[in-house]
Formats: C-alpha cells, structure tokens, sequence
C-alpha cells in the first residue's frame, strides 16, 4: 500500500489505521541516528528498499524559541522545501529529545505540517544525555514521560511515537511499553538493550523483550537490534510478530541492507544486496550535490568512512586523504577520493575473480562471532569482534540471540556486533 501524507487525512488517524493508511505498512525501518539519519541519507536509503526514515535527534530545547535560527536550519530545514516534502522525503518521522512537556509542543508544532508523525526518544544513553536529562535518562520518571507524550496526543494533527530501551526484567519493560501507550503513543519502538549497554559494552538486544511488549500492547511495535544481514529482517519478523524492524549501525554500513539481491548476484547464499561500496558513497554524494538543502560535512565524512570501511583499512593513503579534507570544495574532493576507491576495487574485484570463482568462494567467516566477512569491495556490516570465542563462533549467520545468549553475553561482558550507538 501507498504511503498518503497527512495533508490528505485531516482526521488524526492513529495506531494501525495510521500504519497502513498514512505509512503504507512500513517493515523496512531506518533509525533515527544522530548526524547520520540527514535528508540525503533518507533519499539514498529509500532508494535500496526503506520504507519509513527517521530523523536525526532534536533537541527539543534548543529548537523552541528563542533557539538560534542557525540550530533549526541545520536540525530540521524547510525553507528549501525539500526536508519533509511529499516528493522528497515520506514517509517521514521526526524525532525530539526532551524533558519539557511546553518546549516539546513548541517544537512539535513547528514541524508537524512536515512529516508524518512526531517521535520522543526515551533511548539515548551517551553521557549527553545524561547531562541533558533526556533520552533513557528518563526511564525512571514515568510520570514525566506520560507528560511528555499525553501532550503531544492530545494537541498535535499528526500522531506521537515512542522508541526506548528495555529493562532487566521483561515485565518491567512490558509494564513500561504498556504506561507508553496508555500515554497516547501511536507506535512503540523497542531496542532490545539496557541503557548500560553502549560503545564496548553494547552487547547482543535481547529479542525476548520485544516479543514481550509486541504481545502485551496494542498499537503496531517495531523491533531494534541485531538486523546486520538482509535475512535477519525476515528473522527478526518471525521471532518477535513485531510489525517492522528497524535498523541503524548495519544500515549505516550497507545502506542496501534492506534490499534483496539482484539478478545477476554472484553469491548463492547471500539473500541481500552488497553493492560494492565506493558505488554507493558516489551515489551518496551525487545526491548531495544536487540537493538544495546544505548536508553538514560531519555527516557526509562520517558516512564516506562507514560505507567504504572494508577497503579503508586497505587502501591507508584514501583514507588519510578523506581525513584530511577540508575547506569549501569538500564535496568535489569526496568524490574524488570516492572515484579512486572504485577503480581500486574494480582491480581487485577483476584479479579475484578472474579464474571464475563465484562471491561465495572469497567470504570467509570471523572466528569469534561466525559472521561473514565478504570480499573487501562490496558493503557490507561492520562488527567489532568478540572479546573471547562463544556460542556465536558456531553460527553462520548473524547473531539471533536467545534469551540465555543475552544473559551470557551481559555477564561475561562480551562487546557488541556493531559499532558505536548511534541509534537513540
């Protein structure tokens, strides 16, 4: 189903009639990510098959007047009317971070002619937001939560969502997502992870929780945590009944994640699309240099780094260049870099495959995790390796934890597959 805006319902829809009617049943979910989520990224992401993107994180202080206009244009810019367009950018949900239930419906009325849904995170758990009193920082203020979003539900046009992190126990989270609906949020995302869980700590999600709360409520859930390959989608559906399933790191790393293989794919075990990766960074680029709306050079730089991460390693005098760019011509000199990537990849793609070896031959398994490491030219997940061999050297494919996965892996104090948090 086609997804409407919200000009075309001026009657506020709200849980699953505004899933199918105003989303278009969206599965295939990109996160809110900080500096990463930006307009550009959203466009490249629903190319390979996203269905609904987030923003990036708002602070909704900084956001309501008196803010800076500076802030506002690079947070959220519609003066060039693409950010929010129909034609550009929806489905699309905004995300605020907050403490304050005036600030929060301030800064949501601003913005709700320009997307489909306003979203709280309750998940952040960089130091920032302890320091700022938001994100999962609030986990033990219900109160102020239930403020938080009974505000917006009950004075926006567009519908209020929530996406947070789990307790230890799973009743607690569960009494927890069902307080959030109660509130009035529309859609629950749950990732799997404590707010202790972040950079080397940042552990397995524990899936168990968000089969919970997909049970316990109402309204439509969406899952978050572990999607690495394009077969865990299909996993995650199944293991969980959650309605979509949303992605950060590996879509950050393979922005085709959520894309099945083509045609002429050259693996017979690899469900998803690995492009290779200096294609996608010069497509990235391509559209950000046709956008009117600026991209800030923090997020086009960190993207460059995360897409043609395989080969950086590699090819150390790229990378010292891409690290070294600077300057108003930026964007050229990016696409630069990213043309000598491909004809270096191109190389070696065609001496290591010459003798008519097929992808499968040249992917080789990380001994710690059992995950795939494919030829260095394609995109593909990044994963910080285990610090010791468990259970999960055993597996093939990505991690889908049990339960007592989760519990080992908490108390061993094993280190994430993925990279730093960057979905809040």
């Amino acid at each position: 189903m086609a997804a409407q805006t919200t000009s075309d319902h001026p009657r506020k829809l709200a849980g699953y009639e505004f899933y199918h009617r105003i989303l278009g049943s969206p599965k295939l979910i990109v996160a809110p990510m900080v500096d990463q989520s930006e307009l550009a990224w959203r466009i490249l992401s629903r190319r390979y098959g996203s269905q609904l993107c987030y923003t990036p994180m708002i602070n909704a202080k900084m956001f309501s007047p008196p803010s800076s206009h500076a802030y506002r244009a690079q947070a959220f810019n519609t003066s060039c009317l693409e950010e929010g367009s129909s034609t550009h950018d929806r489905p699309l949900i905004v995300q605020f971070c907050a403490n304050n239930p005036s600030q929060l419906l301030t800064s949501a009325l601003a913005v709700q002619d320009h997307c489909d849904a306003i979203d709280i995170n309750l998940g952040c758990p960089q130091d920032i937001a302890r320091k700022g009193h938001y994100g999962s920082f609030l986990m033990d203020e219900w109160e102020l939560i239930h403020d938080l979003i009974n505000v917006l539900h009950e004075n926006l046009s567009i519908p209020v969502t929530a996406k947070f992190r789990i307790f230890p126990s799973v009743e607690k989270t569960v009494a927890y997502a069902k307080m959030l609906e109660s509130a009035g949020a529309q859609i629950l995302t749950c990732h799997g992870r404590l707010r202790t869980q972040r950079g080397q700590n940042t552990g397995l999600a524990d899936w168990s929780h968000i089969k919970a709360v997909k049970e316990a409520v109402r309204v439509p859930v969406f899952a978050n945590g572990n999607i690495l390959f394009h077969e865990d989608v299909e996993k995650c559906l199944k293991e969980t009944g959650v309605d979509g399933v949303m992605s950060a790191e590996g879509q950050l790393y393979n922005p085709a994640l959520f894309a099945p293989a083509s045609s002429g794919n050259l693996s017979s075990t690899l469900t998803g699309a690995h492009p290779p990766h200096a294609d996608l960074a010069l497509e990235y680029l391509t559209i950000v240099k046709n956008l009117k709306t600026p991209t800030s050079t923090s997020a086009v730089k960190g993207h460059l780094f995360k897409i043609m991460h395989p080969a950086l390693s590699r090819e150390t005098d790229l990378r010292e260049k891409l690290g070294r760019i600077r300057g108003s011509n930026v964007i050229e000199e990016y696409i630069e870099v990213a043309k000598k990537m491909k004809e270096r990849m191109e190389r070696d793609a065609t001496e290591a495959m010459k003798g008519g070896q097929m992808i499968d031959d040249l992917i080789t398994i990380e001994p710690t995790t059992g995950l795939r490491v494919l030829p260095h030219w394609l995109s593909q997940p990044y994963f910080r390796p285990l610090k010791s061999p468990t259970e999960a050297s055993k597996r093939a494919s990505s991690p889908i934890p049990s339960h007592e996965d989760v519990k080992r892996a908490r108390l061993s104090g094993q280190s994430a597959v993925g990279d730093i948090d960057v979905s809040l």
